[in-house]
Parts: C-alpha cells; sequence; structure tokens
C-alpha cells in the first residue's frame, strides 16, 4: 500500500545556517533590553562618520594596495617578513597618493590594525571591513575600536623606557579611560598621573604575591632598577595620551571640540562610546549568571548558549580580553573537538570573534575531520565571503557531516519540532538521498539522530523509514 511506502519527499532548500539553527534549539530566555548609550552620545551615524574622518588614510591605502595587488603576479601585494610594507611598495604608494613614505608607513599599519589589509602567508589582502567601508557602519565602528584596542602601537614607547614598566602602563590605561569616561569632560594631568602611579603600584604589589619559596626578588628588582634608570611614569603617560589622540580617542591640545589646554585630557565622542561599550561588556559578563569571564571556555559557552547572538558576542568578547590570544584559541578548540555538537558550534562563532589572530589555529583545525566543516566555513566568512553562500564551499559528504552534527545539537538541547523542521536544510532534494547519505557519511551520531527524529516526525511511514536507516546504521547493514 502506498501509505506504508516511504514517500519521496522533497526538501525544502533553505540556506544552511547550522549554528543558528543550534541556538534556536535552546533559545528560550527573553532577550535583554539594549543598554542606552550617555546622553549626549551621538547616534551610530555619526560616530561612523568619525570613525571614517580617522582611518580615511589607512582606507585609501588599502585601496590602494587592492588595485595594486589586483594587478600583481600572484593577485596580492607582498608584505616584508615583519608585515611592514617594502620600501619600494612604500615609495610606489607615496608618489601614488601623494604622501611621504614616513605618512605611507603609518596609514598602512593603521589599515592593517583595523582590518582593513590583511596578511595571508605574507600576501596582502583587502578585509572585509574594506568591502563594507562605505555601506556598513558597525563594520567602520568595529575597524576603529580595533585600532584604538592597539593604541599602544601608534607611538613608539619614550626611550629608555623598559618593557615591564611599558607593559604596566598599558594595563594601567583602562583606568584612566574609565575615570575620563565617568568624568565627562577634561580632567586635569596630574590627577591622571597620581591614578597611574597608585595603578602601577598595585600592579607592582600583586606581582610581587609568588608563593611561598619561591624567589623572584633578583627579577623584580632587575626590572625595577632597568625602570628606574629609563622613562618616568610622567612621560609614559604623555607617550600614552599622545598615542590615544593619534588614533583619535582624545581630544587634541587644540582641538575645537572643546575648550582645554595640554595639561588636560578628554576623550572625543568615539573614544567616549568605546569606553562606555567596554565597561558594559565586563558589565554583562559579571552579571552573566555562571560568571562566564572567570569561568572555562566550556562553561562560557554552556552560560552563553541561551543568550542570542548580540548578547553572546559581548561575553565572547569580555571572555577573550581577560587571556591570551593563543590560550584562548586552544582552549576554544579543545572543547569543539568534544562530544557536544552544539558547543561545536559556539566555540566557532566565539573564535570568530578573535579573528586574524585565530586564523593559523583554525587553517589547521581543517585537518580534522570533525572540525572540517565548521573550519571551512570560518576561513571564508574571514575573508570576506558571504555568510550566506560560504556553505558552498563544502563537499557533498561534508555538507551532510555537518547536517548530522547541528541534528545531534537539536536533539541534544532542543524540541522535536526544531529537529523536525532541521530537514528543510539539507542539501539533499529527497529524504531517501538524505538517508542514503546520512548512513554513508559515518558520523558517530548518526544512530541517535535518525532515532530521534524517527521519533518525532509524524509522517509515520517517513519516521518508518529512518528508524530502518537507524538500524542499518547500528547493525552494519546496507
Amino acid at each position: 500500500m502506498t501509505s506504508r511506502t516511504p514517500r519521496d519527499s522533497r526538501l525544502r532548500l533553505v540556506p544552511r545556517q547550522p549554528v543558528a539553527a543550534a541556538r534556536r534549539a535552546v533559545t528560550t530566555r527573553a532577550k535583554r533590553p539594549a543598554p542606552r548609550p550617555p546622553e549626549g552620545t551621538p547616534p551610530p551615524a555619526e560616530l561612523a562618520r568619525q570613525a571614517r574622518a580617522v582611518l580615511a588614510g589607512a582606507a585609501r591605502l588599502a585601496r590602494w594596495a587592492d588595485s595594486v595587488g589586483a594587478g600583481a603576479a600572484g593577485g596580492s601585494l607582498r608584505a616584508g617578513p615583519d608585515g611592514a610594507l617594502p620600501k619600494a611598495a612604500a615609495e610606489r604608494a607615496a608618489e601614488a597618493l601623494g604622501l611621504t613614505p614616513h605618512q605611507v608607513r603609518i596609514d598602512w599599519d593603521r589599515a592593517r590594525l583595523a582590518g582593513l589589509v590583511e596578511l595571508h602567508d605574507g600576501l596582502a589582502r583587502p578585509g572585509w571591513r574594506l568591502r563594507a567601508w562605505d555601506r556598513d557602519d558597525t563594520a567602520v565602528l568595529r575597524g576603529w575600536v580595533a585600532l584604538f584596542d592597539a593604541w599602544s602601537l601608534a607611538r613608539p614607547a619614550p626611550a629608555g623606557a623598559g618593557p615591564a614598566i611599558v607593559a604596566e602602563v598599558v594595563e594601567a590605561l583602562p583606568q584612566l579611560l574609565s575615570l575620563l569616561h565617568l568624568s565627562a569632560g577634561p580632567v586635569r594631568l596630574p590627577v591622571l598621573l597620581d591614578m597611574l602611579d597608585q595603578r602601577v603600584a598595585e600592579l607592582r604589589t600583586e606581582r610581587c604575591e609568588v608563593p611561598y619559596g619561591q624567589d623572584s626578588g633578583g627579577a623584580d628588582e632587575a626590572a625595577a632598577a632597568g625602570d628606574a634608570a629609563g622613562a618616568s611614569l610622567a612621560a609614559l603617560l604623555d607617550w600614552a595620551l599622545d598615542a590615544l589622540r593619534t588614533v583619535g580617542a582624545l581630544v587634541p591640545p587644540d582641538g575645537a571640540e572643546a575648550a582645554h589646554d595640554a595639561s588636560e585630557a578628554q576623550l572625543t565622542p568615539l573614544g567616549n562610546w568605546s569606553v562606555w561599550v567596554k565597561l558594559e561588556q565586563i558589565c554583562v559578563a559579571a552579571q552573566s549568571p555562571a560568571g562566564n569571564i572567570e569561568q572555562s571556555a566550556e562553561a562560557m559557552l554552556r552560560g552563553c548558549a541561551r543568550l542570542t547572538p548580540g548578547p553572546a558576542r559581548a561575553e565572547y568578547r569580555a571572555w577573550l580580553a581577560a587571556r591570551s590570544v593563543g590560550a584562548a584559541v586552544e582552549e576554544l578548540l579543545t572543547v569543539a573537538r568534544g562530544e557536544d555538537a552544539l558547543l561545536r558550534g559556539l566555540a566557532f562563532e566565539a573564535l570568530r570573534a578573535v579573528g586574524a589572530p585565530a586564523e593559523a589555529a583554525v587553517r589547521a583545525a581543517a585537518d580534522e575531520p570533525g572540525l572540517r566543516p565548521y573550519a571551512l566555513l570560518w576561513l571564508v566568512e574571514h575573508e570576506g565571503g558571504d555568510p550566506e553562500t560560504a556553505p558552498d564551499v563544502l563537499t557533498r559528504e561534508e555538507s551532510t557531516w555537518l547536517w548530522v552534527d547541528t541534528a545531534a545539537a537539536v536533539a541534544d538541547h532542543g524540541e522535536t519540532q526544531l529537529l523536525v523542521r532541521h530537514l528543510d536544510s539539507a542539501v539533499q532534494g529527497s529524504v531517501p538521498r538524505l538517508l542514503e547519505e546520512v548512513r554513508a557519511v559515518g558520523h558517530p551520531r548518526t544512530v541517535q539522530v535518525l532515532v530521534a527524529l524517527a521519533a518525532a516526525h509524524p509522517d509515520p511511514a517517513l519516521a518508518k523509514a529512518v528508524r530502518r536507516a537507524a538500524f542499518q546504521v547500528h547493525t552494519g547493514g546496507a
């Protein structure tokens, strides 16, 4: 009878968004209300206009590099071993853009820090932010924030300043920036210097708190002696403030935006907004039920699983900011290698928040069969590909493996109807063909996924066919 015959049900082909499907399986919490920026903060469009003005030279140089690279052998402009623009290329750019080679090098560094230019094995390619520069205000603001975060690279540290004290000043600056933000106006330099002195003293006290029986006195004394012979804290404060002005976070001494002189410091609207965003991110992480910022990668991802994508990204960034990049990337990939498919997808979402520093590790992960589909999709989006068409880079087998992995996440964490709707995202055109390829792909969760799908599907004939496929996989039959 036809009612007992497995139906060749057509599957509606839709954009494949496996992580989004897995996230919908557990998104039950109401969305958090978006926090409102401080009164007087310009709207995002105006902030983006200011960011474009700060990075105008960097964007112009990035476009020049893109046009030159398009005609170069290999299709890209090659940077030097340290990522700097080679002398010949800098001179060509200076002549083409009417700049000095020194200004070209400054703009090149800014373009790299802001993600307008990305280096892939030494070849310079336009970053995805450059492609979106004229139409996406969010991409522009994120590019400027990346430059702001790297303010310490905008100016060389004072001659004679030891690496220890420079690192302490960089670590102490967030507290000074918070004071500038909360003051909502100019702050006298003696006040900032006093706070810097206190914060550096606190950091040195923390550094001296070593376990009993360990002697770090010699290293600390050597560092202190080197610092004492080098630049003063006042000189380092001047360096930090000058670097922050260079990236557009502080109003210049003769700026028209506020009436103040060189003995004061004041955040620009961009700087004020960025500090507020970072404070909000810290508050979000501190208020999360699991205390995500202090948790392991696995606990952090589980804590973020019920959040919508925006708040989750804020938590990822706060968690990443508290760790070295290398250690954080490796911890996330370790979680991705585990058995929980939902955490695997979320780990790669968190790696998107890392960006370029994670590229080498993700490329290596693409050699692991269990991570390959996620890694390939990550790389395509990182290189500026359209997320809607990114799944096209996967082979049929990889797409099927990813479908099973996502179905496992839904089966473990979601509702039965979501698993039924997950059928619509398969690349195959019919259920029999899907079952045939799912059996062949060899995913370790195939049997559990098929059993769960059979139990959830309302069509008796289709459910019977799925159960038969599960039995065949379980027994090793054809």
